[in-house]
């Protein structure tokens, strides 16, 4: 197997890059899959290859979705159950058919310890994960589903941020929503108010912004640090 488009394959040592693919198993997912209800992660851990599958919380009495995570091309799960071993109450949807690169988590956590090669990507990757989770919490505090709704828009079009970067394109309406909190209506209703505007045009699973300038001045709170505004 040689996945060279996958970042971390980028960094890796050829002599452990070796090693890393003899013990990884390639598997697919399909569309609208939930994968990973029987303990699976507590066993393996997994390399995004291609795809999106999101992961999310539910509350089983309102049925209220939040979306904690998309993974991508590229992305590492579960991390928290291979450092801690502790169960992890997230379900996971596949959104786009996927490819993943399953490994033995103790093998993982073997790296973990002796590898140099693979915690330099490791730990820089969980890093951003923690700070995506931050920034999460402070938008569902502080924002309005406006504002949260705007900053999306604009993250999903600017490169400097990897992890929301194109993360919009082909997701429904209602995934949109579970990304900020809310419900497909009010998201429908913001995007309605936007494209009356001229700020944007919406269609059936694309958005493009017209007037990001527009955009970033209509709210009153500062939706992107001052480096990526410039």
């Amino acid at each position: 197997m040689k996945f060279h488009n996958i970042e971390i394959f980028q960094e890796l040592d050829k002599s452990f890059e070796k090693e890393f693919l003899e013990y990884g198993k390639k598997i697919s997912l399909k569309k609208r899959e939930t994968p990973f209800v029987d303990d699976r992660l507590h066993s393996f851990f997994y390399i995004m290859l291609s795809g999106k599958i999101k992961a999310f919380q539910m509350n089983l009495e309102t049925a209220k979705e939040q979306t904690l995570n998309i993974y991508r091309q590229g992305d590492m799960f579960d991390t928290l159950i291979l450092l801690d071993g502790k169960p992890h109450e997230l379900l996971y949807e596949v959104l786009e058919s996927a490819e993943l690169l399953e490994l033995p988590i103790a093998k993982v956590r073997d790296w973990l310890k002796n590898n140099e090669d693979f915690n330099r990507h490791f730990f820089p990757y969980i890093a951003s994960q923690l700070r995506k989770t931050e920034e999460l919490a402070s938008d569902l505090s502080l924002y309005s589903t406006s504002e949260r709704l705007a900053k999306l828009l604009i993250q999903n079009i600017n490169p400097q941020d990897p992890q929301h970067f194109q993360l919009l394109q082909n997701l429904s309406k209602t995934e949109i929503a579970k990304l900020i909190g809310t419900v497909r209506h009010v998201v429908e209703r913001h995007l309605k108010e936007l494209e009356a505007e001229d700020v944007i045009e919406n269609r059936r699973k694309d958005i493009y912004i017209k007037d990001i300038e527009k955009l970033l001045s209509d709210n009153d709170k500062p939706l992107l640090p001052i480096h990526q505004r410039e």
